[in-house]
C-alpha cells in the first residue's frame, strides 16, 4: 500500500524536528536526512500530480482556464 501525502508529510516533519533538536548522532542524522529527502521528493511528486489533475479539471474545450482568486471581492 502506497503512503499517503499526509503520512509522508507527518514523517518528514518528525524527522526535521528530530534533526533540529541536535540530539542525533552523526550516522543516524545522515540516515534521517536521506530518508527526509526521499519523503520530500515523494511529497513534491504527489503535489505535482495533484496540480496536474486540478488543471485537467479546470480545462474546458481543450483550453486551460486559469484559476484566479479574486482578491478584490
Amino acid at each position: 500500500m502506497e503512503k499517503s501525502f499526509e503520512n509522508a508529510l507527518a514523517e518528514l516533519e518528525a524527522i526535521v524536528k528530530e534533526l533540529e533538536s541536535g540530539n542525533v548522532e552523526l550516522d543516524e542524522a545522515i540516515n534521517k536526512y536521506t530518508e527526509a529527502m526521499k519523503l520530500a521528493k515523494f511529497c513534491s511528486e504527489k503535489l505535482n500530480t495533484a496540480t496536474k489533475k486540478v488543471n485537467e479539471i479546470l480545462t474546458e474545450n481543450n483550453e486551460l482556464k486559469e484559476f484566479d482568486v479574486d482578491t478584490e471581492a
